[in-house]
């Protein structure tokens, strides 16, 4: 594998890490405030990447289906909304506000924390690889400078993810190198889904505007299920729209100026 594939695909894993490391840096307990801008520029990187880096070019990739060219997206896109809604449904975890509960296992609050961290991974990996196969079958629309900056985004926005595990670990009296771990291991699903959904959708070349999509609708699915409401809940959410706003602008500059 190109080595600056695999730089790539470690990128936003490294995001995910560093966000981890703020443990040691700031107090034992994240501000809200600090949690809706995170929480909302997190989410408007998303939603710009949605759009950019994954739907724009499967439409693109389609023009042969004529004015059905919309197809593959609308169907991919559909596709990864009910993927997530599925694993968030069966999967036992905390929603990012911390008080919304999936179903009851008996886990400890902060392993469906933790659980709820990983599971946003998924999408954000697997948009990571289907990109680079983009990239890589060469009749996509996918650059690899766009590859890249659909990355940084993600590395960008996996930031306050990292955090999030880490500082309510450590407001809990976990011992800081130990909430360090957890952070970075809630990231390690990324690269993982990264390589798999890589050869998987390079495999197959006819599945890519499909691919692309399905990234799409998984992405939006965390976004609407769980940052938005996180962003907009309570005070400061005036401070979370402007973060998303914010978010969404430099996925933006990222994914024209790269693209």
């Amino acid at each position: 594998m190109d080595m600056d594939i695999v730089r790539g695909i470690l990128i936003p894993f490294l995001g995910t890490s560093l966000g981890a490391a703020m443990v040691f840096f700031l107090k034992d307990q994240m501000s809200e405030l600090l949690q809706k801008v995170l929480t909302g520029f997190a989410a408007g990187v998303m939603v710009a990447a949605s759009f950019w880096s994954l739907l724009n070019p499967a439409i693109e990739s389609s023009e042969n289906y004529g004015k059905l060219a919309f197809l593959p997206a609308a169907v991919g896109f559909l596709i990864g909304i009910f993927f997530l809604l599925i694993l968030d449904v069966v999967t036992p975890h905390m929603h990012m506000d911390m008080q919304s509960e999936g179903p009851s296992t008996g886990l400890k609050s902060t392993t469906k924390l933790i659980l709820a961290v990983t599971l946003h991974n998924i999408p954000e990996g697997m948009s990571v690889g289907v990109v680079y196969a983009g990239f890589l079958s060469g009749n996509m629309g996918v650059t690899k400078a766009g590859a890249l900056a659909l990355a940084l985004g993600i590395a960008i926005q996996n930031f306050p993810e990292g955090a999030i595990v880490s500082m309510p670990l450590r407001a809990e009296g976990m011992p800081k190198n130990q909430t360090f771990w957890f952070g970075v291991l809630s990231g390690v699903v990324e690269p993982i889904a990264a390589v798999i959904t890589l050869f998987l959708a390079g495999s197959i070349i006819q599945i890519m505007p499909y691919a692309l999509a399905f990234a799409a609708g998984a992405m939006m699915y965390v976004v609407v299920e769980e940052l938005i409401p996180e962003m907009s809940q309570g005070k400061h959410s005036n401070s979370g729209t402007i973060a998303f706003a914010l978010g969404f602008v430099v996925m933006m500059i990222l994914d024209v100026a790269l693209g």
